[in-house]
């Protein structure tokens, strides 16, 4: 015997369909979008990165040749070399007991001092001011110094639109 009343639910129970929401595969979507924009903006440029490692070892270097002169009292300058195979930069004038290298860490990067043919290191405490732009395949990056200050890379100019 029945005992509900007429156009109650009778014991059948409704299941719900298995599956997702179209909300909840849009908030997954959007979830994945913003985790490829950041992992796409932490990816970097390899020759960038190449380019960036080698300007900071050349400011190193510099500086480092900069303390052995001024200290010695030496007249030493740095010379990037015209054969980028057999010796691509020196460094004249140091003692040969200062072993400093002479390669770039990527064979491919080239430079060139702005308005003069070598660097000038040492003996004054105050040097004139001086760049070097190195190069690697379409990038390119300044390294200089005030003359007082000591050598850095140089942020790029900042273009104004005028």
């Amino acid at each position: 015997m029945p005992t509900s009343a007429p156009g109650s639910k009778t014991g059948r129970v409704r299941r719900r369909s298995r599956g997702f929401t179209l909300i909840e595969v849009m908030v997954v979507l959007a979830i994945i979008a913003i985790g490829v924009g950041l992992v796409s903006l932490a990816i970097r440029d390899p020759a960038e990165t190449r380019l960036e490692h080698d300007a900071a070892r050349l400011v190193a270097l510099l500086e480092t040749a900069r303390t052995e002169a001024r200290t010695a009292g030496l007249v030493a300058v740095w010379v990037p070399g015209g054969d980028a195979q057999s010796e691509p930069f020196r460094f004249v004038g140091l003692p040969a007991s200062l072993k400093l290298p002479t390669r770039w860490l990527d064979e491919r990067v080239s430079a060139q001092v702005v308005g003069a043919t070598s660097v000038t290191l040492g003996p004054e405490a105050i040097l004139p001011p001086q760049r070097i732009v190195l190069r690697l395949e379409d990038r390119s990056l300044q390294i200089g110094s005030d003359g007082l200050a000591a050598f850095a890379v140089v942020p790029p100019p900042v273009d104004t639109g005028s």
